[in-house]
C-alpha cells in the first residue's frame, strides 16, 4: 500500500506551520546556530497531531479504568482455571466482550501515531541538497533548500548520530557536533519515553492480567532500551518530534489522570471498610502519614488529704477536743 498520502499530509502540516512562523516574524536564518522557524514547525506538528488524537486518548483512559475495575473478576478466573491456559484465555475474552472492555485500547494512540512518525521520518530523510526530487509531496525548491540547511545548534535536522562525514559534507556540518547534539537528544528521548510509561503505571497500578502486565513491562522497559539502537538512525528532526511528543504526553496524562482518577484498588477499599467507626483511618498527618490515636485519659484519682505545712506543730483533734477550758483568775 502506498504511503504517499501520509507524506503529503505531514508535508502540508509542516510547511503550513513554517509559513505561519515566518509570517509572524520568526527569523528564517540561523539564530544561535538554529533555524527556529523549522524547529517550531516540527514542535507544532506534534501539537496538531495530539489535538486531533485527544478524543482517542480519553477513550484509552476510560478503557484502562474499565480493565482496572475487572481485575477482581480476572483474578477469580485465574484461580479457577489455574494450569489451564486455553480455558483461561477463552473465559477472559468472554469477560472482556461481555463488559465491553478492550485490552488493546491502551496502545491505540501509540499505533495511530506510527503513520505520522513514518511520514516525518521519510520527509526528513529526503532533506539533502543533492536530492533531485525536491518538489515531491507539495514542496517547492526554495522550501526544500531551506529545510535542507535548517540546523539545531549548527547540527542539521536531517543529520543522524550515525551520519558519516560524506553524508554531512553536502550539509556543511561537522561530524562531532552532529553526534553530540544527536546523542544528547537520544538520551532525553529515552528518559522521557520511560517517564511517560512510568507515570501511567504508577497512577493505575500493575495489571493482574498476564497479557496486560506484559504490555506494561514492554512499554516501561522494552521501548526505551530499543531506542538506544534505533535512536542512532533517527534524523535529529525526528528525535525533536519524539521528545516533544513525550513532553506533551506527560502533561496530558497528568491532566487526564486528575480529571479521571484511577479506581481505588479492592484491597485498600476492604481494609478501609474493616476499620471500626470508633477509630476511623486518619491521614491528616505530615506527608499523609496516619496520625497517632488519641491517648486515653486515666481515671480520676481519689482526692488526697493535704499534709501539714513544714515546721508546723502536729495537731491532734481528739486531744484538743478533751482539753478543759482555762479558768479566769
Amino acid at each position: 500500500m502506498s504511503l504517499d498520502w501520509i507524506y503529503y499530509a505531514i508535508s502540508w502540516i509542516l510547511l503550513t506551520w513554517h509559513s505561519a512562523w515566518d509570517a509572524i516574524g520568526v527569523p528564517v536564518g540561523a539564530v544561535i546556530g538554529t533555524n527556529w522557524a523549522w524547529i517550531l514547525a516540527i514542535i507544532f506538528l506534534v501539537v496538531t497531531v495530539r489535538v486531533i488524537l485527544f478524543p482517542v486518548f480519553v477513550k484509552q483512559i476510560k478503557s484502562q479504568r474499565a480493565m482496572q475495575a475487572l481485575q477482581p473478576k480476572v483474578k477469580e478466573l485465574q484461580e479457577k482455571h489455574k494450569g489451564d491456559r486455553e480455558t483461561l484465555q477463552k473465559e477472559m475474552m468472554e469477560l472482556y466482550r461481555k463488559e465491553k472492555a478492550n485490552p488493546l485500547m491502551g496502545c491505540l494512540p501509540m499505533f495511530l501515531q506510527i503513520p505520522v512518525f513514518l511520514g516525518l521520518f521519510h520527509t526528513l530523510k529526503r532533506l539533502n541538497p543533492t536530492n533531485p526530487g525536491k518538489t515531491l509531496y507539495g514542496w517547492t525548491a526554495d522550501q526544500f533548500n531551506s529545510a535542507s540547511s535548517a540546523k539545531l545548534f549548527t547540527a542539521p535536522i536531517s543529520g543522524r548520530f550515525g551520519s558519516t562525514a560524506a553524508d554531512l559534507a553536502p550539509l556543511g556540518a561537522n561530524t562531532g557536533t552532529v553526534k553530540l547534539i544527536a546523542g544528547i537528544l537520544v538520551l532525553i528521548m529515552i528518559a522521557t519515553t520511560y517517564l511517560t510509561s512510568r507515570q501511567m503505571i504508577l497512577k493505575t497500578g500493575w495489571a493482574e492480567d498476564p497479557q496486560q502486565r506484559m504490555v506494561q513491562r514492554l512499554m516501561l522497559y522494552g521501548i526505551p532500551v530499543s531506542l538506544l539502537v534505533s535512536g542512532s538512525i533517527f534524523p535529529i528532526g525526528v528525535i525533536i518530534y519524539w521528545v516533544t511528543n513525550n513532553l506533551f504526553t506527560l502533561g496530558q496524562q497528568q491532566w487526564v489522570l486528575r480529571k479521571f482518577p484511577p479506581l481505588v484498588p479492592p484491597k485498600k477499599a476492604t481494609a478501609t471498610a474493616g476499620k471500626t467507626a470508633a477509630q476511623p483511618a486518619r491521614t491528616s498527618g505530615l506527608f499523609g502519614r496516619k496520625a497517632a490515636p488519641p491517648v486515653a485519659k486515666a481515671p480520676a484519682a481519689a482526692p488526697k488529704v493535704a499534709g501539714p505545712k513544714p515546721g508546723a506543730k502536729p495537731t491532734n483533734p481528739k486531744k484538743g477536743g478533751s482539753r478543759p477550758a482555762k479558768r479566769q483568775g
